[in-house]
Order: C-alpha cells, then structure tokens, then sequence
C-alpha cells in the first residue's frame, strides 16, 4: 500500500514509543527487504502515552476520553494547545486542570492580538521568528516553541512604538499558523463559551449595564455587577473604547 501511494521510500512514520520493539523493527526489516535494500523510512516519530489522572488511558479503565466529547467542554484550539504542553516523546498527563490552563493561556496571546487589533496588518519581520523556528526544528519542541510564542506576545505589550506593536503582532499571528493556533478573530475567541449562546448573550448584556453604570457615574451598581461576572467566571477589562470581557474560569 505504501509503495503504491508514496513510493519505496517514505518520509515519516509515527506511532507510540510500544511500537518500538518489535512491531516497528520488524516492519524495517520486511521493508527494506522487500525493495532489495532501499531505505523504507527516513525519520520515526513515537509519541509518548498520554495518561489520565496518572494512569494509562485504556476501554478497560473507562478513561477514554474523545475530541468529539471535548469540544463541548473547551474550543478545539484550547485542546491543542493543551495537548502541545508536553514534548511528543514525553508522557502527557491529561487533566481538567490542564485544559482550562491552556485556555488561559490562549487568553493571553489572544488578548494582545484583541488589544492591537487598530494596528494595521504588515509583514513578519525576517529573522523575529528565528527562536520559534530553531525550537520547531529541534526535534519539534513544541513547548519551546510555545514559551516564544508568549516572549513574542511580552515584547508586543512591551513595545513603545506603534510600528513594533504592529511588527509583533505580525510574528504572533504567524507564528500560530504554524501551530493551528490564534486562528480566530479575538472578539470570536473570547466570546467561546462550553454552554449556549443564551448564556453569551446574558454576559454581554450584565457588561453593557456595568458600562452604562459607569457612564451615570452609578459606581455602586458597576462595583455589584462587576462582582456577579466574576462569580460567573467572567474578568471585565475597561479600555478607553469599552469594555472587554474574557472567561477565568
């Protein structure tokens, strides 16, 4: 089947770190015997197990957990980027925990994109991205290549002229492409929520009566309104066009 779609030889082959021995060697062995020695494969790639709780995900512990189920607790860029936290050849220990603390990192780097996004859009600079790259090319070090990922979104915070700000703004949104990452609009992003858009609708509406609050000069009613959004998870940032909301929780 591999010849007859990539050739003799093929690029990558992947599978878990317990089909080393003997599954893969074997399969070496028929490989290249079959084809009077060429080489079959130029680079394996096995992945670490990921676990739950600490234990192996198996049917017999009934801890297997699909993307299709959570996609309804978390958006699917939160479960990759989740999933990216530890190198492909390590374990990975999947927790609840761990996915909000994803989703709270996206925040973050969505954050900056929502307050940059008047900048204009302009080229990535050459060269910003050499550590992010010199991290996927290490054996793809994908939490290297994310810890860059957010020295970028500092030095954008950090920049004092709007023309760095937009030049950083480039490199993060280019830099998650190559991840499948900060793919959405950042107003879109925030506004993800695992329950109905009724709920969404209901935030907005407890933000928009804070902000008419503060318009009348009513602190009271801000302060108390301000009080019932973060008891729902909700962080409110005032800006000088509005305000902003985003999940904590």
């Amino acid at each position: 089947m591999i010849e007859q779609h990539l050739g003799a030889s093929i690029d990558i082959h992947g599978g878990g770190q317990d089909l080393i021995l003997p599954h893969h060697e074997n399969e070496i062995a028929q490989g290249t015997c079959a084809h009077d020695g060429e080489l079959y494969c130029r680079y394996w790639v096995h992945n670490g197990f990921v676990t739950v709780g600490g234990r192996k995900m198996s049917k017999s512990l009934g801890n297997v957990l699909l993307v299709r189920d959570l996609l309804d607790e978390a958006p699917g860029e939160a479960i990759r980027f989740a999933l990216l936290g530890a190198h492909y050849r390590q374990p990975l220990d999947w927790s609840v925990d761990g996915l909000a603390q994803a989703r709270r990192g996206l925040d973050r780097l969505y954050g900056v994109l929502r307050d940059f996004g008047d900048l204009p859009d302009v080229p990535c600079v050459p060269g910003l991205l050499d550590t992010f790259e010199a991290a996927l090319e290490d054996d793809l070090n994908f939490p290297e290549a994310i810890a860059e990922l957010f020295r970028v979104a500092k030095a954008a915070r950090q920049a004092t002229t709007a023309a760095d700000r937009a030049t950083y703004k480039a490199a993060l949104r280019n830099a998650g492409g190559l991840l499948g990452l900060l793919q959405e609009e950042p107003a879109a992003w925030f506004e993800h929520a695992p329950g109905e858009v009724g709920e969404i609708a209901g935030i907005q509406r407890l933000v928009e009566a804070r902000q008419a609050a503060r318009s009348a000069r009513d602190y009271a009613t801000a302060d108390r309104i301000r009080a019932e959004l973060a008891s729902l998870g909700i962080t409110v940032e005032d800006r000088a066009d509005g305000s902003a909301w985003r999940r904590t929780g």
